[in-house]
């Protein structure tokens, strides 16, 4: 198992990617650090345990150093040292600048930007001691083009600056550091607004080359790459996994060339 007695602290843990990430590297034999700023990663983790898979769960609001310094050593206590750290916690409060607020605006950046550099920050000591370890942040196609949400658009964009700064500065340490790029994934919360317009998903997917959005797994299993050895050589790469999305506009592409190929 590629991950075997490895331990994998997933951030975001009781989400739909989270979950996801969760159960593809634990069933790969990774031990896994739960983290989310929701009790329900408690239970979550119960039910890992029954699926077979080792796993410790932190409530922690990733916005707070102090208290993600705090659950990273616990969480050290109980399992060892991290070798994988996914940053995989994110939100948006307001899909329109019109709509963002400095307070909303400062919780965005806290949630998604900061609360990566504070579980970063919590890691990289003992990966440096150890001369190893893979950080795999999960951004967003936001951070590298205009779909709305401009708070989080902004703080992915700044994720992907930080993740080529880790790259840069902690390669000689033999620390890699990546980023992937999700577009529209199907999770529960898209599952919810399918119950009330089922066609939702269907209009999306004229968006994208491959006629559909991807699902949780389709995020995991790129993530279980970059932090696998067989991306050993791979450091600073921006990886957009989004079903073509940012390839180009399809929709354009079609009416211009005026056939649907």
């Amino acid at each position: 198992m590629a991950f075997k007695d490895k331990v994998v602290a997933i951030t975001g843990a009781a989400g739909g990617i989270g979950q996801s990430l969760c159960r593809h590297f634990g069933e790969q034999g990774a031990a896994i650090a739960a983290i989310d700023r929701s009790e329900a990663v408690v239970d979550f983790v119960a039910t890992l345990a029954g699926e077979g898979i080792k796993a410790e769960a932190a409530v922690v609001e990733i916005s707070d150093a102090d208290a993600v310094a705090k659950a990273f050593a616990d969480l050290e206590k109980a399992l060892g040292p991290v070798d994988v750290l996914v940053n995989n916690a994110g939100f948006s409060h307001q899909p329109t600048l019109e709509r963002t607020t400095p307070t909303s605006w400062q919780s965005d950046v806290d949630g998604n930007l900061n609360g990566t550099y504070y579980c970063t920050h919590a890691v990289l000591p003992s990966m440096k001691e150890r001369q190893g370890g893979a950080i795999v942040n999960i951004g967003s196609v936001n951070g590298l083009s205009t779909y709305g949400d401009p708070a989080y658009s902004a703080a992915k964009a700044g994720m992907i600056s930080l993740t080529k700064a880790l790259a840069m500065e902690y390669g000689r340490f033999g620390i890699r550091a990546n980023i992937v790029c999700p577009g529209t994934v199907r999770t529960p919360i898209w599952e919810h607004r399918v119950e009330k317009s089922p066609e939702i998903l269907t209009e999306l997917g004229k968006w994208y080359p491959l006629g559909r959005v991807a699902n949780p797994i389709d995020i995991a299993r790129a993530v279980g790459f970059l932090a696998s050895d067989d991306a050993a050589a791979i450091t600073g790469v921006v990886l957009p996994v989004d079903c073509g999305l940012s390839a180009g506009n399809i929709v354009m592409t079609r009416e211009i060339t005026l056939e649907d190929f």
